[in-house]
């Protein structure tokens, strides 16, 4: 019974918490966008926020996509 779970368990290196990492990572996206598109007045610490927090969690899925579901 053991060896039937670990042979599951190494046939899928993808999990749920990944989906859930590429949904905030476009959700972030959206966010940039629209706050770059705001017209009249700009917040630039919003704007500044997102890009930090959009450039990590592209760095988090590139690793995630390219080192852990390719390997």
């Amino acid at each position: 019974m053991f060896l039937a779970e670990e042979t599951a368990q190494a046939t899928s290196n993808i999990n749920t918490f990944d989906w859930f990492m590429l949904a905030f990572t476009i959700l972030i996206a959206i966010g940039f966008v629209r706050l770059l598109r705001t017209k009249p007045k700009k917040n630039f610490f919003a704007i500044g926020f997102t890009f930090v927090s959009l450039a990590l969690f592209l760095f988090i899925d590139y690793i995630m996509i390219f080192k852990v579901w390719m390997a």
